[in-house]
């Protein structure tokens, strides 16, 4: 019955979302930026539209103003986020996205985290602030910047589910 139910909700989808990606960074540049990149690729690769991507300072206002300001763009459906969810004194990427997020999906940092630990990088993975909600009608997804932990993300939970979480949040009462 559940698995019915899941099935249905993804055949109810959008057939593609307007993604954005921001990477957090204070030394990349759009040349060096194989994490951006990489998110770009895979989206394109499943079908997903990149309405632009971007390298921010980690600068909690600027962060967050660019956060805020993409998720009110109307062409952009979801904001990807890679870089800044370590516990450095410079990391202020899970600050910032928290701070803006009308609805959480703690799952999403809950299962990465559970893969990264089982799959990858074991209990160095309690230091991931991997996070995800959504503000608005916007989806927002923050993972860390190594271009593993991005493939992880992605593969395993972004791009299976994203145009089901956009369906959801189409979704009118009633």
């Amino acid at each position: 019955m559940w698995m019915r139910s899941v099935d249905e909700h993804r055949r109810e989808a959008p057939s593609t979302v307007k993604c954005y990606i921001i990477t957090v960074s204070d030394t990349r540049t759009m040349d060096t930026d194989t994490g951006g990149a990489l998110i770009q690729q895979l989206l394109e690769e499943a079908g997903y539209e990149v309405s632009g991507r971007t390298i921010v300072k980690d600068d909690y206002e600027d962060l967050r103003e660019l956060i805020y300001k993409s998720s009110l763009h109307s062409g952009i459906e979801a904001v990807l986020l890679t870089g800044g969810t370590g516990i450095s004194p410079r990391d202020t990427t899970y600050e910032a996205v928290a701070s803006l997020l009308d609805k959480t999906l703690p799952g999403f940092g809950e299962i990465f985290r559970l893969l990264s630990f089982t799959e990858d990088i074991g209990s160095a993975a309690i230091l991931s602030r991997a996070i995800a909600g959504t503000i608005g009608n916007t989806a927002i997804f923050s993972m860390p910047g190594s271009t593993g932990a991005i493939k992880l993300a992605m593969e395993r939970l972004i791009l299976p589910e994203l145009r089901h979480v956009m369906r959801e949040i189409y979704k009118r009462e009633g």
